[in-house]
């Protein structure tokens, strides 16, 4: 082979190699991409979550001017919130069994706020009072917002996952370490409505 096809040969092969390259940190650098999203959208179902255990303790106060003697339930929307609260999880380590622990812990809150108006309903002088109306309308919005920050979640986990299986992107995943994150599920039995009884 003469110099000139040994020069073209170098050349294709230094070509070849800055290609790849630049591919390899081309598909990298969109899985970090991906993944800061799903970290970034986890946090904001920590964040919506975080809002309505700051709100529950000004319902409990003004709860409590009304219904002293309801000193259970309010005592267990004050244990359950600490509970929930407590339950924190770096979106880096996520995981379903993590994302259960999380779930079950504000379940309960959710479940301990549902007796609290159940023991509302007993007191119309504080459903008409103006400082409980504002904070149960606070409440129900955050729960809204929680809904459709989970649902981010989950959308930009399938998006993060999805592209991680696909191949070739599934190959240099595992080289590089990245794995799936789970999805934020729904209990089992959820879409049945609860019965509440009086």
């Amino acid at each position: 082979m003469n110099k000139k096809g040994c020069l073209i040969a170098g050349i294709s092969i230094v070509v070849f190699f800055l290609i790849l390259g630049l591919y390899l940190m081309s598909i990298y650098n969109s899985m970090v991409e991906k993944e800061q999203f799903v970290k970034q959208k986890w946090s904001q179902v920590e964040n919506q979550y975080q809002r309505r255990a700051d709100l529950i303790p000004n319902l409990v106060n003004t709860v409590k001017g009304y219904a002293k003697h309801e000193k259970e339930t309010l005592t267990e929307v004050v244990e359950a919130r600490s509970k929930a609260t407590s339950v924190n999880i770096d979106p880096a380590k996520l995981s379903p069994d993590a994302i259960k622990q999380f779930k079950s812990a504000q379940d309960g809150l959710s479940q301990a706020l549902s007796k609290l108006m159940v023991v509302v309903e007993r007191y119309p002088n504080l459903k008409a009072n103006e400082n409980f109306m504002q904070l149960q309308a606070q409440l129900e919005g955050t729960e809204n917002r929680i809904s459709v920050e989970r649902k981010r979640y989950n959308e930009a986990v399938q998006e993060y996952n999805t592209y991680l299986m696909k191949f070739p992107t599934n190959i240099f995943a595992r080289m590089f370490g990245f794995h799936e994150y789970p999805y934020f599920e729904a209990e089992k039995g959820a879409e049945k409505a609860p019965e509440v009884k009086f």
